[in-house]
């Protein structure tokens, strides 16, 4: 069940892009199944969202906005999917009925916190938040609940894109930071990253050396590409350059980029770019004839679109992809993962639904075990219920996440783009990620200082 309440007042001047370097490694949660389909709900309304038959989450999203239409209507497809799963699966809370509210948060910081404000006033928690310019912090930890108490309003983010969300005290996305909250403020700071990919590069290539381009649109998106940028080295990769470059950029801001590789004879070339500028990369190449196929292009699973990549043509052939999820191609492999193409539908299957479509479950997971306690399903019991989510995997669905401890995941597949098509590379069995521990790489750097 839908409801859409939309903040329609006037947008306010937005000077950056949408980036989408939040894919790096797609975190993931474990679906457990409540009570058998057809359960009645007991008990009686416990908190803000909560009655006898239904609770109801916001999902606070950036779709309809003249800048980037459409930027997280993935999110909100993957969410509306999960909750009709769920209530087609026994519901949530002892038989309870899933209600998404969805609120359009257009871009704009103002009705991002007007959203967060209304959420508080309906809603139990905030489920697959995706706001690029994420506002009222102070609105959501301050948030008071039934009793009237300062709780919090709980938010189960599916990409959050800045420190401050993702490290609120009662922040729990399935998207953890790179970094590790506990230091954030402090100089250095530590962060994780997944060096997986990176690792299999260097063991099957010889010598790699190259650039990676930094995403310029946000510090956070920097940031996030800084710490690549890091693992790459790490792994042993040669990083001869570290260009930035925004989202918005036309093909020709890679001219000289390419150019250098050329120059160079560099075999690798990395970027934190949405599908669009990864694809005008390899446009230029082509153009200059930079077409060698023992070269690793490889980008984040922003890429893992079917659509972009086969409108690209055999330009984009030989492009990595880590994802942190199974392949869609791979539904018959898990139960999770077909239920998951089946309620999204074809059409809509992307990364970013994956984001949206686990977010809620991981609301289920931890509103079940919330409901299972003396006071019932209320914000606090949530927020317990949350931290104690530390091994999610959707059955298997997605790599394995400390969601409780705000630790990223160390799992990852490897696909590569070949004859209009993704195929799986690493590791070759059907179904399976790549989870050992040395995929994480955790170092400590200043990556805040301009």
């Amino acid at each position: 069940m839908l409801r859409n309440r939309n903040h329609r007042a006037p947008l306010t001047a937005v000077t950056i892009a949408i980036v989408a370097t939040v894919t790096i490694a797609l975190t993931s949660v474990t679906f457990i199944g409540g009570a058998p389909a057809g359960a009645a709900a007991t008990g009686k309304a416990t908190e803000i969202g909560v009655d006898t038959s239904s609770v109801h989450v916001a999902v606070i999203a950036d779709v309809d906005n003249p800048i980037a239409p459409g930027v997280f209507k993935g999110v909100v497809d993957g969410a509306q999917a999960a909750a009709k799963y769920v209530n087609a699966n026994g519901g949530v809370a002892g038989g309870r009925k899933l209600v998404v509210d969805f609120i359009d948060s257009h871009l704009n910081p103002t009705q991002v916190r007007n959203a967060v404000i209304t959420a508080c006033g309906q809603d139990v928690a905030m489920v697959a938040t995706a706001t690029a310019l994420f506002s009222g912090l102070e609105d959501m930890v301050g948030c008071k609940d039934q009793a009237g108490a300062a709780t919090g309003l709980p938010d189960i983010g599916a990409i959050v894109l800045g420190t401050p969300e993702a490290c609120a005290a009662t922040s729990y996305p399935v998207t953890p930071a790179m970094i590790d909250c506990a230091t954030v403020g402090k100089v250095p700071q530590t962060y994780r990253v997944q060096q997986g990919q990176y690792v299999y590069f260097v063991a099957h290539s010889a010598k790699l050396h190259g650039p990676v381009i930094r995403t310029s649109d946000s510090p956070d998106a920097t940031r996030s590409t800084d710490v690549s940028i890091k693992a790459a080295e790490h792994a042993g990769i040669t990083v001869t350059a570290t260009p930035s470059q925004s989202n918005r950029d036309p093909q020709s801001a890679y001219t000289s980029i390419i150019n250098q590789m050329k120059q160079d004879g560099s075999n690798f070339a990395d970027n934190g770019l949405a599908a669009p500028g990864a694809i005008l990369i390899r446009q230029e190449a082509a153009l200059q004839g930079l077409t060698d196929p023992k070269i690793v292009w490889s980008c984040t699973s922003a890429c893992y679109d079917q659509q972009q990549m086969a409108a690209a043509g055999s330009v984009m052939d030989g492009e990595y992809m880590p994802l942190g999820f199974l392949p869609f191609a791979e539904a018959k492999s898990n139960k999770t993962l077909a239920a998951f193409v089946k309620y999204v539908g074809k059409d809509n299957l992307s990364a970013f639904a994956v984001y949206g479509w686990t977010a809620v479950l991981a609301f289920r997971e931890a509103a079940d075990t919330a409901s299972k306690g003396a006071g019932g399903l209320t914000r606090a019991s949530l927020l317990t219920g949350l931290q104690g989510l530390h091994a999610f995997d959707a059955n298997g669905m997605t790599g394995k996440v400390d969601i409780g401890a705000k630790v990223p995941s160390s799992c990852f597949v490897l696909i590569q783009w070949s004859k209009s098509a993704f195929h799986r590379v690493y590791p070759t069995k059907t179904g399976t990620f790549d989870c050992a521990t040395k995929n994480r790489y955790t170092f400590d750097a200043d990556l805040t200082t301009p």
